[in-house]
């Protein structure tokens, strides 16, 4: 079994035994519903972090998830209010749209232009972040303001699930295929492990960066009118620091920040192990203001158990850009 495997068996094993702790504690933890919630409130991180692994798996980060999925949210509710006799399902392919559009910018910038990810997604979150308050005029867009089936649709069950659930879960499944069964997947593996050598056997890096900054918006897009509708009210900070929530996500599930290694199974595990945290504390009585010291800590421990797992493998943490050649030995 090779360590990534292993670290994802113990996660989950971890995720178990942090739920029947508290359940131990506070019974109706342990009752469906409230595991039902759970598994509900947990979609949102999930999908994210999905896609952010795979921008990870290139040795990239996108910073600018949150402000996407604020901005993108924010429209996707503008639009709805203004007008109600849209189709739900045209409101919710234009958010997505407007995520796209956003990722790719982050995607062409990053790829064709070669900037540095952090940077660009540094920039980005603050000019999509003010652009919510701009489209917006700071004004809250209210559950009153937006049609019943918009607010609807994401709690509304099909068998026994909500629809939050059966998204993510199309999500997982999409994830699975694109980052192990494609060759779009493959070439980002390789891109992360050795960016020189992906260059020199023909993968088309930029391209690839491109549309994988591209699904980052789709998803955060898609995501965002989730968002909107599944808590009834947009405003100019929704999801505000949930990027950082994310990458935490991404980090707990083994997904390294140098690249080249993660699994759509660490991202899901990842997701719901800081959604049980969150969903705990409130019924173990817990001040709110431990849970980001409880969180940071997990995170450092997280990273450190990375850095130990990757000891010897001689990876890169920064990208090359040009291959010195090697000199000629002489006498031989």
């Amino acid at each position: 079994m090779t360590f990534l495997k292993l670290r994802e068996v113990q996660l989950a094993l971890l995720t178990v035994a942090l739920i029947l702790l508290v359940g131990w504690r506070a019974p109706v933890f342990l009752s469906g519903g409230s595991l039902a919630n759970l598994l509900t409130d947990s979609t949102l991180l999930i999908m994210m972090a999905l896609a952010q692994m795979l921008v990870l798996v290139t040795r990239g980060v996108d910073l600018s998830v949150a402000s996407t999925l604020a901005l993108s949210g924010m429209l996707a509710a503008l639009l709805a209010s203004q007008h109600p006799e849209l189709p739900l399902l045209l409101v919710m392919l234009t958010a997505a749209g407007i995520g796209l559009l956003l990722g790719l910018v982050n995607g062409y910038l990053i790829g064709y232009l070669q900037l540095p990810p952090i940077v660009v997604t540094l920039g980005t979150m603050s000019v999509y972040r003010g652009l919510v308050f701009v489209l917006s005029g700071g004004a809250w867009v209210s559950s009153h303001q937006m049609p019943p089936e918009f607010i609807a649709f994401p709690l509304s069950r099909l068998f026994g699930l909500t629809h939050l659930v059966w998204i993510a879960a199309v999500a997982v499944l999409a994830a699975w295929y694109l980052a192990r069964h494609s060759r779009f997947g493959r070439d980002l593996y390789a891109i992360g492990n050795e960016p020189a050598s992906a260059r020199y056997v023909g993968i088309p890096i930029a391209q690839r960066l491109l549309w994988t900054y591209g699904l980052s918006g789709l998803m955060a897009g898609l995501c965002g009118y989730l968002w909107v509708a599944r808590y009834a009210v947009a405003y100019t900070e929704i999801a505000y620091g949930f990027e950082f929530t994310v990458i935490a996500a991404c980090v707990i599930g083994g997904i390294s920040i140098a690249g080249g290694s993660g699994s759509v199974a660490g991202a899901v595990l990842g997701g719901l192990f800081l959604s049980v945290i969150g969903n705990a504390l409130p019924v173990v009585k817990v001040s709110p203001f431990w849970q980001g010291a409880l969180t940071g800590a997990i995170i450092l421990t997280a990273v450190l158990i990375n850095s130990r797992g990757g000891l010897g493998k001689g990876r890169q943490i920064l990208p090359l850009h040009k291959i010195q050649p090697q000199a000629r030995r002489s006498g031989t």
